[in-house]
């Protein structure tokens, strides 16, 4: 085993009804990814992952091999990370293709280990008096 931290099994997403849901949680931007993260108020079930690399990115032998150094870095570094009942998708950006896997491993367990950000409330911009 290559890390310290003890080995944690985490499930996958698969169908696109799991991905679009995912996209109603929070967003964590990096520089070589984002990570859309979803609290499915179910503290016992494993967190899940899926991945997604638009094609814009690059052809299909670049775009697989994005989801596969992202695929090993979540296996090694960040998936100890995942809070239990979560789901996680990460959008690979194309610097996923070049960036060391050391700094693309550090940037993905710093995001996934970040706390969710409170926004300011909006004030009411309505007409209505």
């Amino acid at each position: 085993m290559t890390n310290a931290q003890p080995d944690k099994t985490v499930g996958r997403l698969k169908s696109r009804p799991q991905f679009l849901a995912v996209r109603a949680g929070e967003k964590r931007r990096g520089n070589f990814f984002l990570i859309e993260a979803l609290d499915r108020n179910l503290p016992e079930a494993e967190p899940r992952v899926g991945f997604t690399v638009t094609k814009k990115h690059g052809n299909a032998v670049e775009r697989n091999r994005m989801r596969r150094r992202l695929k090993e870095a979540v296996r090694l570094h960040a998936g100890f990370a995942m809070q239990p009942g979560h789901d996680y998708v990460v959008v690979a950006r194309r610097d996923v293709l070049t960036a060391p896997f050391d700094a693309l491993a550090r940037e993905l367990a710093a995001r996934v280990e970040a706390k969710p950000k409170h926004r300011r409330p909006q004030p009411d911009r309505s007409r209505k008096e």
